[in-house]
């Protein structure tokens, strides 16, 4: 048989302009133009398959992430595409463990994110391949082949590879049964979709009942720009949803220690389910900090989290309640493989961040895996969704009574529709000539 291999790596910058009406607007970015360093991975294969990934940012970071990624093409072009596809794990470790891109991070920021975007891209063409979503190949894969996926330096002093088989081997038992109720029922979600900050009381009010409406049990609310607005907001919210609805609030990393306590303490009397990001991503003492002063308010944080080493050190201290999982923050599914499994042995829910363009689309295959074939729960345990640009992908979220419907075509879920791609590449896609043309036009007047 001939060997097919992988014959290039695309990467277009992608970007689109969500701050025109606030979409995804809080205390640290008021502006943000939901963005993807997008990755396409071409074989000579002859089945028409690619593997499609890709790294989210709020804009301009797109310029030194795409840089970043095509940086990785020459470690992965001419790598034959059945070996990859057979093992993933084989390409994260390849980048990870090189030498002078481990000088960049190690394993963080701007390169490891870069990691991440073309690992995601091997598991798409995997699991298209394989004729399966990747949730699926995950769960139907051997407790011991996955547990080669993982990682385990600088974490096995919190996990080692015989627990983590022992995990996934105990995640078997019921897994046919839980996929069963996942294809029939979905997975739970909550929203943040009323709760971003450049938002007006009125356009709150209005999606948060709507959100109610469309049985969603949680939502989601920025804070921490300015603590009477926000208790003004969150009053207003609880009024909106009622006492049963959780609500929970998003600091996105404004608050020192001392004011993430005060503040959360303050919010507290609209009994706020959980606090998130309230301080520095890094400071693991300093969440453990915040945890003891807001109990019962919990606190969830991990969208920013660098790596699995930091996730290790955060379950260690006790110093969260809620992990998120970021499916193209760390190093793609491999690492957020490890992830899962040091949350699955501390007993943490998992509540993935997806506010971004495509992260609702790829994490839910992460916790779809987790309740199938690791966990075996969802108690306790929602994915966030926000109700922007899904129309651009090919396998689009699918929200049904407020829960997710759990993906059947083969993939990712990360390939955007090539119509789109010609419309929101930046500068030169339709979209953003005609907005050049036309603000050209105006300073000419």
């Amino acid at each position: 048989m001939v060997t097919a291999r992988i014959t290039d790596l695309d990467v277009v910058d992608i970007r689109f302009p969500t701050s025109r009406e606030f979409d995804g607007s809080d205390a640290m970015n008021p502006d943000p133009d939901y963005s993807a360093a997008y990755v396409i991975l071409r074989t000579e294969a002859g089945d028409g398959l690619e593997g499609h990934a890709f790294t989210f940012t709020i804009g301009r970071g797109n310029d030194v992430q795409a840089t970043a990624i095509a940086a990785l093409r020459d470690h992965v072009v001419g790598l034959s595409a059945q070996a990859v596809c057979a093992d993933p794990g084989s390409v994260y470790r390849a980048l990870t463990g090189d030498s002078q891109l481990r000088w960049l991070g190690p394993e963080k920021g701007v390169m490891h994110m870069a990691v991440g975007a073309v690992v995601n891209a091997v598991w798409d063409l995997a699991a298209k391949r394989a004729g399966r979503p990747v949730w699926r190949l995950l769960a139907d894969a051997e407790p011991e082949w996955l547990a080669d996926q993982v990682d385990f330096r600088y974490i096995e002093d919190a996990l080692t590879r015989e627990e983590a088989v022992d995990l996934l081997r105990r995640g078997k038992d019921g897994a046919a049964e839980r996929a069963a109720r996942l294809l029939a029922h979905g997975y739970p979600a909550y929203t943040t979709s009323p709760g971003w900050l450049g938002y007006s009381d009125e356009k709150l009010v209005r999606l948060a009942k709507q959100a109610v409406a469309d049985g969603f049990t949680q939502i989601k609310l920025k804070v921490g720009a300015d603590l009477a607005d926000d208790l003004r907001r969150l009053r207003t919210a609880r009024a909106a949803v009622g006492p049963d609805v959780r609500i929970a609030v998003d600091a996105n990393q404004r608050w020192s220690v001392a004011e993430a306590v005060e503040w959360t303490n303050a919010l507290a009397r609209y009994a706020p389910y959980w606090i998130e990001e309230p301080t520095s991503p890094d400071d693991v003492l300093g969440h453990a900090a915040v945890r003891k002063g807001v109990a019962p308010v919990k606190v969830a944080t991990g969208e920013h989290v660098h790596n699995r080493v930091v996730f290790k050190q955060l379950l260690q201290a006790g110093a969260i309640d809620v992990l998120q999982i970021d499916a193209a923050r760390v190093g793609g599914v491999n690492e957020n493989l490890a992830i899962l499994l040091l949350a699955a042995k501390y007993g943490v829910p998992v509540c993935p961040h997806a506010g971004g363009v495509g992260l609702c689309e790829l994490v839910r295959h992460l916790s779809m895996f987790d309740f199938v074939a690791l966990t075996g729960t969802t108690e306790d345990r929602v994915i966030e969704y926000v109700d922007h640009l899904h129309e651009h992908f090919k396998d689009p979220v699918v929200i049904a009574d407020g829960r997710y419907v759990a993906p059947t075509a083969p993939g990712f879920s990360s390939q955007m529709h090539a119509a789109s791609i010609a419309a929101y590449r930046y500068p030169d896609g339709s979209f953003w000539a005609a907005d050049l043309a036309e603000r050209r036009k105006g300073t000419t007047r």
